[in-house]
């Protein structure tokens, strides 16, 4: 038997996996194909290198194919079992074809543990989980003691996977020691980060191994009802973990007895409205509670007083997919990965200005340099390297003098940046760094749930600045008022999204300062990215004088008669892009890195 997986992640399905699946199933299903060999298709969860996606893996063969469109079908099903379809492997830089992921330098470099069932399993099948090793370490937990459930995660040296790194097992000891009927265990799937899309793959993906690592923490901490806060925009998430918390339930896995145990646990689904707030855990839980997400001050923390005042233990996604390989493994095992500081693994969302987007899983201690070069495949279009954003808009851009940089909690905060939840944005020469900061702060500053001034008011201010200077609108003082500002939000705003919203800018101005004195002392974007600071020229050599730019231009800002060449004025010109749109030979442009003239 042979088994076709076939990649029907979010991204895959953008661009066209259910279509492939469909036509694979029909051409297998005719006889010639069922001649050849007998065949079954699954469809998986994200495969991982999305730039490359729909992918098809073939087992037992080993084979992987990329891009694949519904019209290769033929072909593939024709090809089992005999010679693999070169142009659907994936080529090295050496050109070279490469049958296994094994082979394929984006895979070979990771280490999956949270990810490890991803794009190998039917995530809607609960027998494919099963053959996995799945619901083991469950029945593994529920021979040991509460104790030795929290001393093994202690152990492990576990740090949340949500952005703050607060060790897990900790955290369950404290809700573990209270004394009450009630406790709740809740799973963050609320990931709001531009970019960011690790906790998504894995519901979509693997569902059960985050119900495991749920159930597991409820043994620990004696809780009997937990809830999956997941973002509303995350439609396939919410039908794969709605299917597998019923099938669970249906096996004796969830419900009233887990596993005939007499020990109870009831998961229930809670849809975020889609607040980028609700990603910080008091929010969440305020939000699970039927109220507008707002936080609220800490302490007490949710492990001693969450959900409906009752004791909390709240992780994320990637957190809880960890704990069944902990449980079933030991803790021995998982710390030999990575760092001795931060054991096991970190998955990342690569994106940006990078050759292979997607998602990976690399043990911590990996360097910056070894995900861009290595696992990326380097800068899209063989550009400079410029910066990194990690953490999404809550973390820090991190400069090319840092490429040898080992990933970790510490080190990442050192650099003014964080882990966050796992996003990793490439930016090249051609981005314009105070640019980039006024995106991630626009971003904050319309995801800001108002409760605290600092937030609501002085990422607005902040805002307001960066506009100035990127519209060549900025003076002397500017610089220094805006970083007062932003150290002045860190130290009062009320919540972790709050105190970490400057950081995009006080990254930037630590490491791209003079990118910031260009556009204030010179009125000049180095970057040629804001368009404010640039000048709309028509090429003089190759203007053909048709004149059709003209009527175009809502402020009448270009001169010139018939078959002569045409000028922009730029003291007129407003930069709409009118008449470049309307330019025949393509020859209007701006120049980079100049001013208004």
């Amino acid at each position: 038997m042979r088994v076709l997986l076939v990649c029907c992640g979010t991204g895959c399905i953008a661009s066209g996996g259910l279509d492939v699946a469909q036509a694979l199933r029909l051409e297998i299903s005719k006889a010639g194909a069922q001649a050849v060999v007998e065949a079954m298709i699954k469809k998986t969860g994200c495969n991982g290198l999305c730039e490359k996606g729909p992918i098809v893996k073939i087992l037992p063969d080993d084979i992987s194919y990329y891009q694949v469109r519904p019209e290769d079908a033929p072909d593939i099903a024709a090809s089992l079992g005999s010679q693999p379809i070169e142009r659907l492997l994936y080529k090295g830089v050496d050109g070279k074809t490469v049958l296994s992921q094994k082979g394929n330098p984006f895979y070979s470099a990771q280490h999956k543990i949270a990810l490890r069932n991803i794009g190998e399993i039917d995530p809607g099948d609960i027998n494919d989980y099963y053959s996995r090793g799945g619901y083991d370490a469950l029945k593994k937990a529920l021979e040991m003691t509460p104790e030795e459930i929290i001393r093994e995660m202690e152990n492990s040296g576990l740090r949340g996977r949500g952005g703050a790194g607060f060790p897990t097992g900790r955290k369950w000891r404290v809700a573990a020691e209270i004394k009450t009927e009630s406790k709740y265990v809740v799973c963050n799937g609320d990931e709001g980060d531009p970019g960011a899309f690790m906790d998504r793959s894995i519901l979509e993906g693997d569902p059960h191994t985050v119900l495991e690592g749920m159930a597991i923490c409820a043994l620990a901490i004696g809780a009997n009802e937990g809830f999956l806060y997941i973002r509303d925009e995350y439609r396939l998430a919410f039908l794969h973990v709605k299917k597998a918390i019923q099938d669970a339930e249906a096996a004796g896995i969830l419900g009233d007895s887990i596993m005939g145990s007499g020990k109870s646990l009831h998961l229930g689904i809670v849809r975020g409205g889609g607040a980028f707030v609700c990603g910080e855990e008091t929010a969440l839980m305020t939000s699970i509670e039927g109220n507008r997400g707002e936080p609220r001050p800490r302490p007490p923390f949710p492990a001693v007083s969450g959900v409906f005042a009752k004791p909390t233990v709240l992780n994320n996604v990637e957190t809880f997919a960890n704990v069944p390989v902990i449980i079933s493994g030991g803790a021995e095992a998982f710390k030999k990965i990575g760092l001795e500081s931060s054991p096991g693994t970190k998955v990342f969302a690569v994106g940006g200005k990078i050759t292979n987007t997607g998602l990976i899983e690399v043990p911590t201690g990996t360097t910056i340099r070894e995900v861009i070069y290595g696992i990326g495949g380097g800068v899209l279009g063989g550009k400079q390297f410029k910066a990194v954003q990690t953490g999404g808009p809550s973390g820090g851009c991190i400069p090319a003098s840092e490429l040898d940089t080992p990933i970790s909690y510490e080190t990442l905060t050192a650099l003014g940046s964080m882990m966050g939840s796992g996003g990793f944005v490439v930016m090249d020469e051609d981005n314009c760094m105070v640019d980039i900061a006024k995106f991630f702060l626009s971003f904050t500053v319309d995801e800001s749930c108002g409760k605290c001034p600092p937030c609501r008011v002085g990422t607005k201010r902040m805002l307001e600045i960066l506009d100035r200077i990127t519209e060549g609108k900025g003076s002397s003082g500017d610089l220094d008022r805006l970083e007062k500002l932003a150290l002045s939000i860190k130290a009062t705003a009320l919540c972790g999204l709050g105190q970490t919203a400057p950081n995009p800018v006080l990254s930037t101005l630590r490491y791209f300062k003079e990118e910031y004195q260009a556009h204030v002392n010179s009125k000049t974007c180095p970057a040629g990215a804001c368009k404010s600071l640039r000048q709309l020229v028509i090429d003089a050599e190759k203007c053909i004088g048709c004149g059709l730019c003209k009527p175009v231009c809502p402020v009448h800002a270009i001169s010139g008669e018939k078959k002569s060449p045409h000028r922009i004025d730029p003291g007129i010109c407003i930069k709409c892009d009118a008449c470049i749109k309307k330019c025949p030979v393509k020859i209007i442009s701006y120049l980079p890195g100049c001013n208004n003239g």
